[in-house]
């Protein structure tokens, strides 16, 4: 590793292609990766290259809630549309239902599962590991994993709105330690999720050795984009609670924005992240109904917490 915090990636047991296919070495885990998505044009092609790249398309499963902007049209991995109604009627339930039962039967003939939402990449430190599937090679024993969650942040002051023809993290330098975001999304054993996937029956720990790196607050023109389609979803099917993100309006957005990445306009300079200052092994813990999930309000979180450069290493993950 340099004196800058940059690294070259090294060699491992697994190699991916231009072409998206994995060239894995006996032995590799077997990994399937799910999302679920509705009218997300700009952030789903992001995941299936990255994840394709990552794992292979043939990995993939995109599960489609009735898009109707052409986003999952002709998509180059596994594609599930869902129903319209009457499902919806409870989602946050009734998808964490369906999603525990489909991860339950891949597990049944692959090593891992693993879900997250369109906006949030797994990245393995590419200091130690070649890529996502070597780092799940070297945690074959463990059953549930949690990243360390990064938000990714938009300085409106010093950077343009986002280039899809460029490395998105060549664009954006800093990020803001999300607690409650250190979800268990990784798990090679069927205990159900919670709804919303921050929880799960079985204790997990967070590993810093991958960083889950959420793009919600990555490009403030999509942020505003997206807060308009939630709010109206909210309004139609009351889809989120009265104190998550999709019951804000795009201008209180911009402004929790503003103010989380008001120190990059300061005259000293914002230091790089050290994953080991924010202590995440320390934010999950057994609650009283039996499952284990990490502390903290998101919002709450971001308030408190310092904002962070990402190391350079990083920087050309995606």
């Amino acid at each position: 590793m340099g004196t800058d915090g940059s690294s070259v990636r090294p060699s491992g047991a697994s190699r991916r292609t231009h072409a998206g296919e994995e060239s894995a070495s006996p032995g590799a885990p077997r990994i399937v990766v799910m999302t679920m998505v509705r009218d997300e044009s700009e952030m789903l092609p992001r995941w299936v290259d990255y994840y394709g790249r990552e794992l292979g398309l043939g990995s993939l499963i995109v599960l489609d809630d009735n898009s109707v902007d052409g986003s999952t049209d002709d998509l180059p991995c596994t594609l599930y549309r869902l129903p319209p109604e009457p499902w919806k009627q409870r989602w946050a339930k009734t998808r964490a239902r369906m999603v525990n039962g489909m991860a339950g039967a891949l597990l049944a003939c692959n090593d891992v599962v693993v879900f997250t939402d369109v906006d949030e990449f797994l990245v393995a430190d590419p200091g130690k590991y070649a890529g996502l599937r070597d780092y799940l090679a070297h945690r074959s024993d463990v059953p549930i994993i949690a990243p360390l969650a990064l938000e990714v942040m938009h300085h409106v002051g010093s950077e343009p709105p986002l280039d899809p023809c460029r490395p998105l993290l060549q664009q954006r330098r800093y990020v803001k330690f999300a607690p409650g975001m250190c979800k268990p999304l990784v798990k090679r054993v069927p205990v159900p999720w919670e709804p919303a996937f921050h929880a799960i029956h079985a204790p997990f720990a967070v590993d810093p050795d991958l960083l889950l790196l959420h793009l919600k607050w990555s490009d403030e023109p999509t942020l505003s984009r997206v807060a308009e389609l939630r709010h109206r979803v909210r309004e139609e099917e009351g889809r989120g609670s009265p104190r998550s993100f999709w019951a804000k309006r795009p201008d209180q957005l911009r402004r929790k924005l503003a103010s989380w990445t008001s120190p990059a306009g300061e005259s000293d300079p914002v230091p790089v992240l050290d994953v080991e200052e924010v202590g995440a092994r320390a934010v999950v813990s057994k609650r009283a109904n039996g499952t284990w999930r990490p502390r903290g309000n998101q919002t709450t979180a971001l308030d408190k917490t310092p904002l962070r450069v990402l190391p350079e290493r990083y920087r050309d993950a995606f």
